[in-house]
C-alpha cells in the first residue's frame, strides 16, 4: 500500500510539472501558421525568458547567502574560541594570584518536562503551558531572569533544567530541530524554512545563526525561540533513578540530566 502511495503521489506530482510546463513547439519551414499559434508562440517566448531571468536571480541570490552564512559562521567560530581563551586566561592568573575567579552568571537555560498530568494542581499546570512544556519529555530555551525563575519555582517537581553548552545547543537545534511554520511542526532539513521565517524580521538565513542567536542570548532571542517547536525528547537510557522525589532542590543546574535525556535516546 505504500509503494501504491507513493508512486500515485509522484504522479500527481509529475501532473502538476507538466500542467505547468512551458512547451516548445516547433513549426516546420513554409507552414502556414495561425494567428492563435503565433500569440501562443509569442506568450510562450515570453515566459520562458522570465522563467530564465527568475532562476538566474534566485541562483545568484542563493549563492550570495550561501557565502555570507559561510563567514558568518567563521566569526562565530571564532567569537566562541575568544570567550574560551578569555575564561581560561582569567582562571590561570586567578589561580597564580591565589584569588578565586567567580564564573560568569549564565544566560540560558533549557528546561525538560519529566512527569505527566497526573495529580497536577492547576497553577503549575498553567505555568507549564505558558513555558510551552505540554508533553512529558519535551524542552524549551528559556532565558534566565527573575520571572523565568519564579515561575521555574512553581514547577520545580515537573520539570530539570541546566545550563546547556554550545556543543548541546548545536546538538539539539541539528538533531531534533524543528521549526514552527504555519502553526505547522516543520523540519529543519534547510536553511530556506529558517530564511522565510526569520530572514526579514530577525536577519537570521540558517542553522548557524539560530545557534549564535539562542547560545548568546541575542536581541532576537524570544523570536527565535517560539519559532524552535518545544524539542521533544525521550528517556535517558536505563530510565529515571528515583524520579518520584522531583528535583526540588537546589543542585546548580542538572547538566548531565539535560545532556542524557537529549543526547543518549533515539529521536523523537
Amino acid at each position: 500500500p505504500y509503494t501504491t502511495l507513493f508512486r500515485s503521489q509522484g504522479s500527481s506530482v509529475k501532473a502538476m510539472a507538466d500542467r505547468f510546463a512551458i512547451t516548445k513547439d516547433a513549426i516546420a519551414d513554409g507552414a502556414v501558421v495561425p494567428e492563435q499559434v503565433k500569440l501562443k508562440l509569442e506568450r510562450n517566448s515570453l515566459l520562458a525568458a522570465e522563467k530564465q531571468k527568475a532562476v538566474e536571480t534566485k541562483t545568484k541570490a542563493r549563492a550570495e547567502q550561501r557565502a555570507a552564512l559561510k563567514s558568518r559562521s567563521l566569526k562565530y567560530d571564532k567569537e566562541y574560541a575568544a570567550h574560551t581563551r578569555k575564561l581560561i586566561t582569567l582562571r590561570r592568573q586567578a589561580k597564580k594570584d591565589g584569588n578565586f575567579f567567580v564564573e560568569p552568571e549564565a544566560k540560558l537555560l533549557f528546561v525538560v518536562r519529566i512527569r505527566g498530568i497526573l495529580k497536577l494542581s492547576p497553577k503549575p499546570r498553567k505555568v507549564l503551558q505558558l513555558l510551552r512544556l505540554r508533553q512529558l519529555g519535551n524542552g524549551v530555551f528559556l532565558k534566565v531572569n527573575k520571572p523565568i525563575l519564579n515561575m521555574l519555582k512553581l514547577v520545580q517537581p515537573y520539570v530539570t533544567y541546566g545550563y546547556p553548552t554550545l556543543k548541546t545547543v548545536r546538538e539539539l537545534v541539528y538533531k531534533r530541530g524543528f521549526g514552527k511554520v504555519n502553526k505547522q511542526r516543520i523540519p529543519l532539513s534547510d536553511n530556506e524554512v529558517i530564511s522565510s521565517a526569520l530572514g526579514e524580521k530577525c536577519g537570521m538565513y540558517g542553522v548557524e545563526d539560530v545557534i549564535h542567536e539562542i547560545y548568546t542570548v541575542g536581541p532576537h532571542f524570544k523570536e527565535v525561540s517560539n519559532f524552535l517547536w518545544p524539542f521533544k525528547l525521550s528517556n535517558p537510557r536505563g530510565g529515571f533513578v528515583c524520579k518520584r522525589h522531583g528535583y526540588s532542590e537546589q543542585r546548580g543546574g542538572d547538566g548531565e540530566i539535560v545532556r542524557s535525556l537529549s543526547m543518549n535516546s533515539s529521536a523523537a
